[in-house]
C-alpha cells in the first residue's frame, strides 16, 4: 500500500498545471495599415495620386516609426501652408508643431536641402538661358522661404553656361546690404562674362522697391565697361517671383 502511495503521488506530481490562455498575437496599432495602404498607392500611381498632406505622411513614416503621422502631417500644413513652406520654414518653428521634435525638424530641414540640390543639378552645366524655367525653380527653392533677405549671385561663362551660385550677402527681414563694386570684383575672378542678380523679399511680395532698381542699373553701369553683362535681376517671393527684365525696369 505504502508503494501504491508513492506511485500515486509520483504520477501526480509530475504532471503540469493547465496554463492561462493567451492572445495568440498583439494586436498590431491601427496606422500600420494605413501605411500599407498609403505606400501602396504611391507605389501603383506614384506622388500625383496622393494630397499634399499624404506625401507628407510618406516622409514622416520614417522620421516617426512608432505614431500615427497623419495629424502631425496636417498640423504642419495648417501652420506653414504649403509642402514648399514647410520645409523652408527654420528648425525653431518647425518644432513648434505637435509631435515634431529637434530631430524630426533637422531631418525635414534634411529633406529641404535635398530638393535644393536636386533644382540646383537641374541647370549645373546648362545653358541657363535655354534652362530658365529651371534657373526660376531652383531660386524659389533655395530663397523663396527664408527668413532674411539673401542677394544670390548666378556667375555665367561666355555661353551662358552656370560658373558658380553664392550668396553674397544675408541681411534682415526687409533689406539686405549690396555693394556693387564687390559684385564686380567677384565675376572678374571667377571671369564670369555675365551675371544673374536674384535676391528674396521675406514679406512674400516680390515687386522690386526704388532702392532695388538703382542698385541694379548700378551694378550694370560699372560691368558694362568690363565687358560683364548682366542678364536680369529677379526678385523672389513666396508665391512668385518678379523679373526686372521683364518689367522693363533695366
Amino acid at each position: 500500500m505504502a508503494s501504491d502511495d508513492h506511485d500515486e503521488r509520483g504520477f501526480f506530481g509530475e504532471r503540469s498545471l493547465p496554463q492561462p490562455k493567451r492572445d495568440t498575437e498583439p494586436e498590431k496599432p491601427h496606422y500600420l495599415g494605413h501605411r500599407e495602404r498609403l505606400r501602396a498607392r504611391f507605389s501603383a500611381s506614384g506622388g500625383d495620386a496622393l494630397a499634399d498632406y499624404e506625401l507628407l505622411e510618406l516622409l514622416l513614416f520614417r522620421l516617426i516609426p512608432r505614431a500615427d503621422t497623419k495629424p502631425v502631417a496636417k498640423a504642419l500644413l495648417a501652420r506653414f501652408g504649403t509642402l514648399a513652406e514647410m520645409l523652408g520654414a527654420p528648425v525653431n518653428l518647425l518644432q513648434e508643431v505637435k509631435g515634431v521634435g529637434p530631430a524630426v525638424a533637422l531631418d525635414l530641414k534634411i529633406i529641404a536641402a535635398s530638393a535644393t540640390r536636386m533644382a540646383r543639378g537641374e541647370i549645373s552645366g546648362r545653358e541657363v538661358l535655354s534652362s530658365w524655367n529651371q534657373v526660376l525653380d531652383y531660386c524659389r527653392a533655395a530663397m523663396a522661404f527664408e527668413e532674411r533677405e539673401q542677394f544670390r549671385i548666378l556667375f555665367l561663362d561666355k555661353k551662358n553656361v552656370l560658373i558658380a551660385d553664392e550668396v553674397q550677402q544675408t541681411g534682415t527681414v526687409d533689406h539686405t546690404p549690396v555693394y556693387p563694386r564687390e559684385v564686380i570684383k567677384r565675376a572678374l575672378e571667377l571671369s564670369a562674362t555675365a551675371v544673374i542678380l536674384v535676391h528674396n523679399h521675406p514679406s512674400g511680395d516680390p515687386t522690386p522697391s526704388r532702392a532695388d532698381i538703382d542698385m541694379t542699373k548700378t551694378i550694370i553701369d560699372i560691368a558694362r565697361p568690363l565687358g560683364i553683362a548682366v542678364h536680369d535681376h529677379i526678385i523672389i517671393g513666396k508665391k512668385g517671383f518678379a523679373s526686372m527684365k521683364g518689367l522693363l525696369l533695366i
